[in-house]
């Protein structure tokens, strides 16, 4: 996986500055952000505070966690349904 380049602080950081007031061409430009990822950013994060966006990445971590073990599980309902349905 890609690592990330800019921190949840600095991602926060670049869109208040937009916020109070500086161009976004100017803004990308000093940070060396695309303006796809900074409109992507601003669609996913803006408005958001430093504790509600760490919150939020909990969250999705979990979520990315619980989808897997549901999946697993699927997997190995599967694999039983399959033995037991077999004929010996």
């Amino acid at each position: 996986m890609r690592r990330r380049r800019f921190t949840e602080e600095q991602i926060l950081r670049i869109l208040k500055e937009v916020e109070s007031g500086r161009t976004v061409a100017a803004v990308i430009r000093t940070h060396g952000v695309s303006k796809e990822s900074f409109y992507r950013w601003k669609r996913k994060y803006g408005g958001m505070k430093l504790d509600e966006m760490k919150q939020m990445k909990l969250l999705e971590e979990e979520n990315r966690r619980l989808k897997k073990l549901v999946a697993d599980l699927s997997l190995d309902k599967q694999a039983l349904q399959d033995l037991v349905g077999r004929k010996w």
